[in-house]
């Protein structure tokens, strides 16, 4: 199959060349973000490939129609940026990489706790300048913390087995419980009892519309005082204003992030000769108890060299006019 591969950086370049000695697909890589104002770079391609801050949408999907394209393979998991039902529409296909590498979201996860809980980020800018003196780096013990896991799919259940390993106490909230993590001995609470009893709440749910904003101020005035918020899901888990409220009063002690619900405008790209003309986001810099990276939870040799070799997959099960098994259809995600 042609193949345009929309948002290509250099790593996926190297890891998807490697994979395709074994597909032998014509690959062709685009730097440009897939949008409606771009869809037209993929005219005469079989294929699409594309990644989360690409814009998918009816108007995207119809001008990659037009084009010839039969399928669209995304280099993710999360498919909350493609209009499912626009691409049945016009008959595209459309598959993911359902899991890459539970272990590399789940390890950031528990590094993005260590670092900000540890005030790593800013004693190593103090060494840098000389300054060696530990005021204001206080930390705390993680062992006997209740940590709440929000969502305990294969990310939250291994960050269940990491934090047990630090001597932690853990609740989960999920409205599908796994008698697996019950196992590790989890206890599954409701979603207001875990916010009110726990120290760390860390988020690994799906972007869906019951999950959208799931921490907002109501949520974060029934938490303990002073908790910590990590994210390394979706952006749009968090409702970034009502954190920030938080921050200021002291609700929140520290956040970590690795997603952010306006990321599009931002992540993955070199900013460091610009201005930054997101506000919000520049407000949540300014606190010393903020620690943000850019969407690279995901970013380990092992998770991208298993999304090529599956996005590769995908699209050979299509030529070959075979299931791949990662499909998505618009009727199974309503319903």
């Amino acid at each position: 199959m042609r193949i345009a591969v929309f948002s290509a950086r250099s790593y996926d370049r190297r890891f998807l060349e490697e994979a395709n000695e074994r597909h032998g697909h014509d690959l062709h890589f685009l730097e440009a973000r897939l949008d409606d104002t771009t869809a037209a770079l993929a005219d005469g391609f079989d294929g699409v490939c594309v990644f989360v801050n690409d814009t998918v949408d009816a108007p995207a999907i119809e001008q990659l129609a037009a084009g010839g394209t039969r399928l669209l393979t995304l280099r993710s998991a999360g498919y909350n940026h493609v209009d499912l039902a626009a691409a049945e529409r016009h008959g595209i296909t459309v598959a993911r990489v359902p899991a890459y590498s539970p272990y590399a979201v789940a390890e950031h996860t528990v590094a993005l706790m260590l670092s900000v809980e540890r005030k790593i980020h800013r004693a190593h800018n103090r060494v840098r300048e000389g300054n060696f003196a530990l005021d204001g780096l206080l930390g705390f013990d993680l062992r006997n913390k209740r940590i709440g896991i929000i969502g305990t799919g294969k990310i939250g259940m291994i960050v269940a087995r990491i934090m047990r390993g630090f001597g932690c106490s853990i609740r989960a909230y999920d409205p599908f419980p796994s008698d697996d993590v019950r196992d590790l001995g989890v206890r599954y609470e409701d979603l207001d009892t875990l916010l009110g009893e726990c120290d760390v709440i860390t988020l690994h749910c799906p972007l869906t519309p019951d999950t959208y904003h799931i921490i907002d101020d109501a949520a974060l005035r029934k938490t303990k005082p002073g908790v910590m918020i990590v994210n390394t899901s979706r952006g749009a888990l968090i409702d970034t204003p009502a954190v920030i409220e938080a921050l200021k009063d002291g609700r929140i002690g520290h956040l970590a992030l690795d997603v952010y619900e306006e990321e599009g405008d931002l992540f993955f790209e070199d900013l460091s000769d610009t201005v930054i003309r997101d506000d919000v986001f520049s407000r949540l810099l300014t606190f010393p108890n903020v620690l943000i990276t850019a969407h690279q939870a995901f970013f380990t040799e092992e998770a991208l060299r298993n999304i090529a070799e599956t996005t590769l997959g995908n699209a050979t099960a299509f030529a070959e006019g075979r299931r791949s098994g990662n499909e998505l259809q618009a009727e199974a995600v309503r319903g």
